[in-house]
């Protein structure tokens, strides 16, 4: 039986793109609201013609006050109409810290469940999300994912949202320390961490020995009505030597059937972002200006490893005979240059 809580989605049509509309500089601008073509329109004509009526007389005080008046109104126009042509910076769509980040990821995964969206992924492959052996990693990814989730239900509207952590032991410990939290607890080990009036799951940092729990979670959200479901932050690929054919059968049956809708991941010499419904972005390093990045491309789906080699070449000459993902050195620097952009 169909949920009675206002907050409903329908899946959105097979193979659509979403579509975003600018609008181009008006023919004349607004101040304080106001049109201003009227008064540009007036403008001209008190120019052109008020000086030859033939009627009267006009003062020279009243010619040099006019005329002030049309050089100032004049420089006002022009000083507006550069603002709208001053270009925008490449990388003004990065978040300014970690906690922006996960903000707007929450914002994108919101916009994509709204449009009709089933199945979505955040990826934030960034240190201190990545690495949790130091003292507090742990505590900080926690306070992470709820500012995440709690973007959602300010996005969404929707009240019942479900949060499923790795663990029992994790779930139960925040659930007591959050008490005051908008959505509910579960974990993966649950023998029903999902419940009928559910509107919104989301998987936190979800781990690749939990994968088939993962499927048949993401399974039964998948019957009649369906719910959409969130990955954030899943740790579903393992490191280890040997997983190489298990990971290509991941990627096909199960994890191509999601959207990457917030992408972040440092790169020897620059990033790859990507913030749903806006396309792919691959930034360089701005060697002129630290910290800062160039746009070098932008693409309709997540570029691989050799078509970025391809831009990086393109953008930036090698160093003779080494590949710029060779560079294991350079990682690190470049993911240190990254962490300190957005902190």
């Amino acid at each position: 039986m169909a949920s009675s809580f206002p907050c409903s989605f329908s899946p959105a049509a097979p193979g659509s793109i979403p579509t975003t509309r600018f609008s181009g500089l008006p023919s004349c601008l607004i101040y304080n609201g106001v049109g201003q073509q009227r008064s540009c329109l007036k403008l001209t004509t008190f120019a052109k013609f008020d000086e030859f009526q033939g009627e009267g007389t006009v003062s020279p005080e009243n010619i040099a006050a006019s005329a002030s008046s049309i050089d100032l109104t004049q420089q006002q126009l022009d000083e507006d109409a550069a603002g709208y042509e001053e270009k925008e910076e490449d990388d003004s769509c990065l978040p300014s810290d970690l906690e922006g980040a996960v903000r707007q990821s929450g914002v994108a995964s919101a916009s994509f469940v709204s449009s009709g969206g089933m199945r979505a992924m955040v990826e934030l492959l960034i240190p201190q999300l990545q690495f949790l052996d130091e003292e507090g990693a742990q505590a900080e990814l926690w306070e992470l994912s709820r500012v995440f989730i709690d973007t959602i239900i300010e996005e969404t509207g929707c009240q019942r949202v479900r949060a499923v952590f790795p663990d029992a032991g994790a779930a139960a410990l925040l659930q007591y320390r959050w008490a005051s939290a908008a959505f509910g607890f579960s974990s993966l080990s649950d023998r029903k961490p999902v419940k009928p009036e559910d509107e919104i799951v989301v998987m936190v940092v979800p781990d690749y020995q939990m994968l088939e729990y993962v499927e048949r979670i993401a399974s039964g959200l998948s019957d009649d009505p369906p719910r959409p479901l969130i990955m954030w932050n899943p740790r579903l690929v393992s490191e280890d030597v040997g997983v190489g054919f298990n990971v290509r059968k991941l990627r096909r049956n199960f994890l191509s059937t999601f959207t990457s809708v917030y992408y972040m991941r440092p790169l020897p010499s620059g990033a790859v972002y990507r913030c749903y419904p806006g396309l792919w972005k691959v930034f360089y390093d701005d060697k002129d200006r630290p910290n800062r990045y160039l746009l070098a491309k932008e693409m309709l789906s997540r570029p691989d490893a050799e078509e970025l080699e391809i831009i990086y070449g393109d953008v930036e000459e090698p160093e003779s005979g080494t590949s710029l993902f060779s560079k294991a050195a350079g990682v690190f620097a470049s993911v240190s240059r990254f962490m300190k952009a957005i902190s």
